[in-house]
């Protein structure tokens, strides 16, 4: 015990001593040096202040947050298609995208409601060098953020390859394309970049750009000036991408649940796990929409049991927010298995997304 104690301390004096250092060498100095330090000091703790409250406090996040688009999905007309007029109304208006509507409000808690992490500096800067993906701390949030930001990337290209267009050879609407382009700009840019070197624009700018372009184009859609094609063939295609997309996931779980038993000490089975529930949070949200958006189908194929089976799977998802992600052995007793508990949760929504969709194409 003597023996761990003297190694403790002289790891604390080795981490203190370069602090000690810096100390004495600002005191032989005169007033301005010394202000300048103070300010680079409060700079400096401002900036961790910051950063530590961004990570930790998760604005608009909810579980259940698709329950404000059910007045929309409860409608029966779907996306693109006129909505009968009013008594005294004379001007022609036709139904919005629900999908487009959800991608861009989960585009808008990621950068206007919370902080980009990804992007920050000082999640860039890492600890003392070392990435904030492969520490314990403060990166649950961004591999959050990168999860949700994965659905709306994948939304976004078949928006613009399938779902924007009649039947896939008309021209491609031009605010669903400027969304695409927008929102696969690169996830870690900040104001200022060594490759290549110089000025750049932040990586929230260009999604601010997607949830506007994703805006504008609802609101042509409302207008009938733009397309929807809500037809079967566009919805088994978008189940089969999410269902693809979970599959990928589900796997990167596997691999990391298999070969690396680290339990509670496994650094990397945090940002696994919370990238996968950003997945599971941003597709429940989408394929609630899609119900909306192809109300039609749905209804003529009688799928409302098995939609709202296959929603409830990605809402009993979501109840697994654990304080410290562990990755232990699935024997195990002392340290649980949650990125194996994930992933069976992830598995159990990807069955009934292919069987969505084999009902879909019989």
């Amino acid at each position: 015990m003597a023996a761990v104690r003297r190694v403790i301390g002289r790891f604390f004096a080795l981490l203190v001593r370069p602090f000690a250092a810096s100390g004495r060498w600002v005191r032989r100095r005169g007033w301005i040096i010394r202000g300048i330090v103070v300010v680079f000091l409060l700079l400096f703790v401002g900036l961790y202040a910051y950063f530590f409250w961004q990570t930790q406090v998760w604005t608009g996040f909810d579980p259940d947050y698709v329950q404000a688009y059910d007045l929309r999905a409860e409608a029966q007309v779907s996306a693109g298609e006129q909505v009968p007029a009013r008594s005294g109304e004379g001007s022609r208006t036709c139904s919005s995208s629900v999908i487009a509507d959800v991608a861009a409000d989960l585009t808008d808690m990621n950068v206007n409601q919370n902080a980009w992490i990804s992007s920050m500096l000082l999640y860039k800067l890492g600890f003392f060098g070392l990435a904030w993906d492969d520490t314990p701390f403060f990166d649950n949030k961004a591999s959050f953020q990168r999860g949700v930001n994965q659905t709306v990337r994948r939304t976004a290209v078949e928006l613009v390859d399938a779902l924007g267009r009649v039947r896939g050879t008309s021209q491609i609407d031009r605010d669903l394309q400027k969304a695409r382009e927008s929102i696969q700009f690169s996830e870690d840019a900040w104001y200022f970049g060594l490759s290549p070197f110089g000025p750049k624009t932040p990586t929230p700018s260009f999604y601010r750009t997607a949830i506007d372009s994703l805006r504008a184009f609802n609101d042509r859609l409302e207008s009938c000036d733009a397309v929807f094609d809500a037809r079967a063939d566009n919805l088994i295609q978008f189940l089969d991408r999410i269902a693809s997309d979970l599959g990928s996931t589900s796997a990167i779980l596997r691999e990391r649940s298999e070969n690396y038993n680290g339990g509670w000490f496994d650094t990397r089975a945090d940002d696994r796990f919370w990238f996968a529930y950003g997945q599971l949070y941003g597709y429940y949200g989408l394929l609630h929409a899609a119900r909306g958006d192809f109300s039609d189908v749905v209804s003529q194929r009688s799928l409302e049991s098995l939609w709202d089976a296959t929603e409830s799977q990605f809402r009993a998802a979501l109840n697994i927010t654990p304080p410290i992600v562990s990755n232990g052995r699935e024997d195990g007793w002392i340290m649980p298995t949650h990125l194996a508990t994930m992933g069976f949760y992830i598995l159990r929504a990807r069955s009934n997304l292919v069987e969505l969709r084999q009902v879909l194409d019989r």
